[in-house]
């Protein structure tokens, strides 16, 4: 008994009703990615993409192997956390705190005086690649850490792994966490960002990365099931959003291509009631927040030629769901994340059938729950009754 969450992190199919309050209207990730470069997705033709709404290059199946439809973000937000935490049955009614203008000066004294560093390097939304070419050389020749931030309610901390070793960089960003970003300021996530090499050659060190989320104020699915005896399984960031909260097993993946293999893995391995959720990052991270349509458009292509292996590694009976978490459009002005639908493609219900437009995330725990028999819908309606 197995159900298994793939989310295609930024994957949208078009802006919600609600995008002109983001200045996202006209946004639309995967429109603009196939009209663009025209990318060969047949067998997500084949499970029933193109039902979802018309898409170039996409023609849609008269015979679908999955269930299909699309969901509407009711939480106030954008980001990975507010997305997952809505697709975990959370809504939240006030979106995380976020800086444009860079955090206020009584944030960044308070770190400083906190952490005993005698200033910042940053402090504005930027890109991290192009914060550290900018800083970089100025953090190891001060030992000042970079303090960043994005269009997504973050608190980000950059430091070059010769200068700052990890485990004082862990110690800033729990120090972040649980002391400073707080109340008022208590963003989504605090991120250690460390990296390597040297001016004009600056390197992320992915697999180093660290992120400190918020923990939920309410009880998520996946704490639910674990509660039952079912066991729980995060691959890839997953169970960073949540703080671990829920999960018996964290398994940290380097890209997508890692995670795809990792959850065929956790299939092929499960031993009893499993429930496993994935997250692919690269869409979102390598190429929608670097506006890079041809990056996305290959990652496309990389999903749609494992998606065969990875239905065919599911048991009879088991569930599996395609869906995301936020847009991220590569084609649409600036990097931020943009307010769209999600797609939904759900395998493993008798025959296939058209789930129209979800009026939320909670719909997915709601049918999680159900599928293994938790007596609790979120307020949200299973896709399918069990």
């Amino acid at each position: 008994m197995i159900f298994v969450t793939i989310v295609l992190d930024g994957v949208g199919i078009g802006w919600q009703p609600d995008a002109d309050r983001y200045a996202d209207r006209g946004a639309d990730t995967l429109g603009h990615v196939l009209a663009t470069c025209n990318p060969s997705l047949p067998n997500l033709s084949r499970a029933g993409l193109g039902r979802i709404r018309a898409l170039i290059g996409v023609p849609p199946d008269t015979a679908p192997l999955a269930s299909w439809g699309r969901m509407q973000e009711h939480s106030a937000g954008k980001d990975s956390t507010t997305g997952h935490w809505e697709l975990a049955g959370l809504t939240l009614a006030e979106p995380f705190p976020v800086y444009p203008d860079g955090f206020p000066e009584a944030v960044v004294q308070d770190f400083c005086e906190r952490a005993g560093v005698d200033g910042i390097l940053g402090n504005r939304p930027e890109s991290g690649t192009v914060i550290i070419d900018e800083f970089g050389e100025v953090h190891q020749r001060t030992g000042l850490p970079i303090v960043y931030t994005s269009a997504d309610s973050v608190f980000q901390i950059a430091a070059h792994v010769e200068t700052t070793p990890l485990d004082e960089l862990y110690r800033l960003c729990e120090l972040a966490r649980n002391e400073v970003c707080v109340g008022p300021h208590g963003v989504g996530r605090v991120i250690a960002r460390p990296f390597e090499g040297s001016p004009g050659a600056w390197s992320r060190i992915s697999g180093k990365r660290k992120d400190y989320s918020r923990l939920p104020e309410a009880t998520p699915v996946q704490q639910m099931l674990q509660e039952k005896g079912v066991a729980t399984v995060s691959v890839g960031k997953v169970a960073d959003l949540f703080g671990g909260v829920g999960f018996d097993r964290t398994i940290k993946t380097s890209g997508n291509a890692d995670g795809i293999a990792a959850t065929i893995r956790e299939i092929q391995q499960a031993e009893g009631p499993s429930f496993v959720w994935t997250n692919l990052i690269d869409f979102d991270q390598e190429y929608g927040h670097r506006n890079n349509p041809n990056g996305f458009a290959a990652a496309l292509e990389e999903f749609d030629r494992a998606l065969p292996d990875i239905v065919d590694s599911l048991p009879a009976g088991a569930r599996l769901v395609i869906t995301a978490d936020h847009g991220n459009d590569p084609t649409f002005p600036g990097t931020d994340h943009t307010r769209e639908y999600v797609p939904l493609l759900y395998y493993g219900a008798s025959g296939s059938a058209d789930l129209g437009t979800r009026t939320s995330f909670v719909d997915h725990a709601a049918t999680v729950a159900a599928f293994f028999g938790l007596d609790e819908s979120f307020g949200g309606t299973s896709f399918e009754s069990f």
